[in-house]
Parts: C-alpha cells; structure tokens; sequence
C-alpha cells in the first residue's frame, strides 16, 4: 500500500489521509473553510490530529504556520483525544467570583488530573472556559455539552457521578 512521507519522516497508509479530506472534501474551496474544516473533523474525531494539520494546509492552499496557528490560537480545539467525560469549567469573572477556583481544585483532585489535561486513565477531561454566558448562575461547567449553573463541589461530585454511570450503562 503506499505510504505518504511527511517532514518528521514518519509514514502513513494514504488510507488515513482520504481518511481525513472525506470528512471536509465537501468544505475545499468555500470561503473562510478552515475553521468549519476544525469543527467538522473535532466533532468526528473528538480532537485534530496534527497529521491532518499539513493534509489541510494544502486542500486549502494555506502554509501550515498559518493552519497550525489557527489551531492553537482557539482554545476549543484539541490535539489530543479526550477523555469518555469532557468538563470545561468557567474562568470568566462572574464564575471565579463565585468560587470556580476552588471548584477547579476540587475537579482536578477528583479526576486526578490538572486543568486543560486528561487523566490518565482516559476517564475524563478537564478544560477551561472564558464564558458559558450563564453568569447569573456561577459558577458554572459544560458536562459532556450539557450547561450547568450553581456548580458547588458537592453538585460537582453528583454530576461527575451521574455522567459515569450513564457511560457504563452505554
């Protein structure tokens, strides 16, 4: 099977690369496509592979500066896979007056894990957020996309709990 070369020297199955431009073959071409190429593939992957970043660069007629640049200028997306449970919890100022500090310590202590990491067993990933615009109610999370307001440490724990449980009832 043939195998494409990039500049790290490692290879891959071109099977991966139609891989990766089906998902966005339908995006080349339209203006201001990168960013819709990003959702498109994180929402199918859960993450944007950095194999894909060059494979884009040209569908695009971009450099990759600029791909990998937009990519790391946008917190949202991932290089890496994430964890079965994704929890982004607030930073805005609303939510870090209403104790998202010591919610995130609390979080990190549970999963064990830091801030914009995973844990090591692939359970979960903890994520920042600069606004879920549900300031009235802070602090507050996204729970595997699902908004949450009042968010305590104890709220946190049942939340956590419930989404486990509903992972292994999948």
């Amino acid at each position: 099977m043939p195998s494409k070369r990039y500049l790290s020297g490692r290879t891959r199955p071109e099977e991966h690369v139609l891989r990766y431009t089906e998902i966005y073959a339908d995006l080349i071409g339209a203006p201001g496509a990168l960013l819709p190429i990003f959702h498109r593939i994180q929402e199918r992957l859960g993450y944007i592979p950095q194999e894909a970043l060059p494979e884009i660069a040209e569908a695009l007629n971009l450099s990759r500066a600029e791909v990998h640049g937009v990519m790391t200028f946008y917190h949202d997306f991932r290089a890496a896979p994430p964890g079965r449970c994704v929890i982004k919890v607030c930073r805005a100022e609303a939510c870090q007056a209403m104790g998202a500090e010591a919610l995130i310590s609390h979080a990190e202590q549970c999963l064990g894990t830091r801030l914009n990491s995973t844990a090591a067993d692939g359970s979960a990933t903890l994520e920042a957020s600069y606004c879920l615009g549900n300031c009235a109610l802070s602090p507050a999370l996204l729970i595997d996309g699902h908004l949450k307001g009042r968010v305590t440490p104890e709220r946190f724990d049942a939340l956590l709990a419930a989404a486990r449980a509903k992972e292994q009832a999948a």
